[in-house]
């Protein structure tokens, strides 16, 4: 190199100052609003105690020297200034939890985003473009029904719309819960949906599933996410008592569901082979009584796929075999297959092999908000290894240096972004 000593990139410097310690201990002082006393969280979006969560992170980050911005879905943004005006690069992920939910799911992104944030200060890096840390609303869609409201309305605006008027469990609507939050911050300025497009957005995530940590590899960089179906299947019979009523003659709901179900099960590993993930996973008999042979039967689907094409034959031989069967087919939801974009995925691949550590490629079986993200702009997705595969579940567990690996590839792999 002619004498000449190469000084290390910025994405190296932020990722050697991402600190294990201070990224542990916000886990721990994350999970403190809503804990359980199994060791596991229960924060629902915009609830009062979530609310006391998103003041607390507001706090770090402005802390830290960002601005803070929400929109009308809630959304938080803490941004980092760039020493340029351009579309910012954007990660983080969601604070809301399942109702016995663990420390890590969601938290874990955006914890590490904000980790990424001192990083960048402690190193005295100032990147080309701004860097946004990003709460996304009601991820789970526990407390209010769909989930990913925020990143959805974010990326559709008006989607909002629809989502008004669901109510949680109390009554409460969304549209109650969003003044909440206006009245809890009356300091935020709103967000401009009209704003440019982001550069990139970068999801860090536990797996929640046990690929990695069966491969012992400490990281996954995440191609895409499954296509999804959700059906209902109606089965018709007719109520009659148990013990008088001959077989022969019985016309029998759940004889006729239970077989319904053996021939979709069966189809959905025909198309879809090691790729198929079926689920059948509510139930409901009526009358549902002990003696009493089942009048009506409705039962879910839920089959997922990364090919659409497989997911487009299963919606026709699902049709065909409630045909056969004299049942109905009622669809409830349905997603493509998302496939994220391929320089951010090489950008995450890089800073990986600069980590010297080994990752695996994989599709997520789960949702996300980067399911909606990728619409928006180029995104792409990483995950750190999840125990045993567990998750929404106060076990949930990640051991702390992967956590840090995990914080780490971020922070090279948006630096690297930032200044492009």
């Amino acid at each position: 190199m002619n004498g000449l000593r190469l000084s290390p990139s910025d994405a190296w410097r932020a990722s050697e100052h991402v600190d294990a310690d201070r990224l542990l201990a916000s886990v721990d002082t994350l999970a403190s609003f809503g804990a359980r006393g199994d060791g596991g969280v229960d924060r629902p979006a915009l609830s009062a105690v979530d609310l006391d969560a998103r003041r607390h992170l507001i706090d770090r980050a402005r802390a830290l020297g960002c601005t803070v911005s929400t929109d009308a879905c809630a959304n938080l943004f803490f941004h980092r200034a760039g020493t340029e005006n351009l579309a910012p690069v954007m990660t983080g992920s969601h604070i809301d939890t399942q109702p016995t939910g663990g420390k890590l799911d969601g938290c874990y992104g955006v914890l590490a985003g904000i980790e990424c944030l001192a990083a960048l200060a402690d190193a005295g890096i100032r990147t080309r473009r701004p860097l946004e840390v990003v709460v996304w609303t009601n991820e789970e869609g526990t407390r209010f029904t769909p989930g990913a409201m925020g990143s959805s309305a974010f990326v559709e605006p008006s989607r909002l719309a629809a989502y008004l008027d669901a109510t949680d469990a109390a009554g409460v609507t969304l549209r109650e819960a969003l003044d909440a939050q206006r009245r809890a911050f009356p300091d935020l300025p709103l967000r401009d949906h009209a704003a440019t497009p982001a550069h990139a957005f970068v999801e860090l995530h536990i797996e929640q599933g046990p690929l990695l940590e069966n491969a012992d590899v400490p990281l996954g960089v995440v191609t895409g996410i499954q296509g999804v179906r959700w059906y209902a299947l109606h089965c018709d019979g007719v109520a009659a008592h148990a013990g008088t009523t001959p077989m022969n003659v019985r016309r029998d709901a759940m004889t006729l569901a239970i077989a319904l179900r053996a021939e979709i099960d069966a189809l959905a590993h025909a198309l879809g082979g090691d790729d198929t993930r079926i689920t059948f996973g509510r139930w409901s008999v009526s009358p549902n009584a002990i003696n009493t042979i089942p009048s009506a039967v409705t039962f879910s689907v839920d089959f997922r796929h990364p090919d659409a094409a497989v997911l487009d034959a299963f919606d026709r031989q699902i049709a065909d075999c409630a045909l056969r069967r004299r049942a109905r087919v009622e669809p409830l939801f349905s997603h493509a297959p998302v496939r994220f974009d391929a320089t951010v995925l090489a950008t995450l691949d890089a800073a990986c092999a600069a980590l010297d550590a080994r990752a695996l490629r994989l599709t997520s079986g789960a949702f996300h908000d980067a399911m909606y993200v990728a619409r928006h702009c180029p995104t792409a997705m990483l995950f750190v290894p999840s125990r045993d595969g567990i998750s929404h579940n106060p076990a949930e567990f990640t051991g702390p240096h992967h956590l840090a690996m995990g914080a780490r590839a971020l922070a090279h792999c948006v630096t690297q972004l930032c200044n492009d």
